[in-house]
């Protein structure tokens, strides 16, 4: 079932119509990809897709971080210059250790850059104070976390409206009930978390996630504590929020048949981009694994 139902809205018609080439789109994904021209640093700045991340993307322009100081540092990640284009769903991999969940969360707004910028749309999000970042967090990302990070004391319900209700709004009834039907949670919004099943537990964190209408929604592992039949529902549902919303998904996965699904994979390896794929397949993804050392 399309997640609109039959009903585009009119906010992300402007968002589907700034996605422009596809195949550009994910040609300009990174500019440090072996066998990829490199972007010069005015152009990263700016990007080949017009002005930098468009409407609904997201971008880090030379982005490292560091966990500890002096010999105990960490180098989680190391120069990365990505572009999440807007209206695309991306997978990212690599080994463990390789920076997956980090990039997730520094361009998410869920923790800080050493160095570098992160920019979700025409904002960078380091320019923001802790109140405007907890706003734009609130209001333009939607995460979905692999532990579900679901309130026990809460209903279904009131978890899934619970960033509206804490902005002090309410949340568009229309596209709520579209939202909770297409995932299946009608009967369950009365339920807390312990009386429902991991499946339907991701479907409510998911839900919660896009019923905010956000610019993008990040997926930590979504499917990683799941069963394989729920786990391809949820690939499901977050591939048709990209062809069906023009939604803009970011997914990290270990994977490569998750991976698969989407339109371009980012390899890390090392806290760096080791590679592109565009229009991936379970078996390619496979293979350029096993040459970075894992699929964990």
């Amino acid at each position: 079932m399309p997640l609109l139902a039959g009903r585009r809205a009119a906010d992300h018609g402007a968002t589907i119509r700034s996605m422009g080439n596809a195949a550009e789109a994910r040609r300009s994904i990174t500019d440090g990809a072996p066998g990829r021209r490199p972007v010069p640093e005015d152009e990263a700045a700016g990007g080949p897709l017009g002005g930098g991340a468009p409407e609904g993307g997201a971008r880090t322009v030379g982005l490292s971080k560091v966990y500890g100081t002096g010999d105990m540092a960490v180098r989680a990640l190391d120069n990365v210059s990505v572009v999440l284009p807007a209206g695309r769903f991306t997978a990212v991999m690599g080994p463990s250790g390789a920076g997956k969940s980090t990039l997730m969360h520094c361009v998410a707004g869920l923790d800080g850059a050493t160095s570098g910028k992160v920019y979700v749309g025409g904002q960078e999000l380091g320019a923001l104070s802790d109140r405007r970042l907890t706003r734009l967090r609130r209001e333009r990302i939607g995460f979905v976390f692999q532990a579900f990070n679901l309130l026990p004391t809460l209903t279904a319900l009131d978890n899934i409206t619970l960033p509206m209700t804490l902005a002090g709004t309410r949340p568009d009834r229309e596209w709520l009930d579209t939202v909770v039907r297409v995932l299946r949670l009608g009967d369950r919004l009365t339920h807390r978390p312990s009386e429902l099943s991991g499946g339907q537990q991701q479907r409510v964190a998911l839900a919660r996630a896009l019923v905010t209408r956000p610019q993008i929604v990040f997926a930590d592992e979504p499917t990683g504590n799941l069963d394989s039949r729920t786990g391809a529902e949820v690939l499901a549902l977050l591939r048709g929020a990209v062809d069906d919303l023009g939604q803009t998904v970011a997914m990290v996965t270990h994977d490569p048949a998750a991976a698969a699904r989407a339109d371009a994979v980012v390899f890390l390896a090392d806290g760096r981009v080791a590679d592109v794929m565009d229009a991936p397949t379970a078996d390619r993804v496979l293979d350029r694994m096993h040459g970075l050392g894992g699929l964990s």
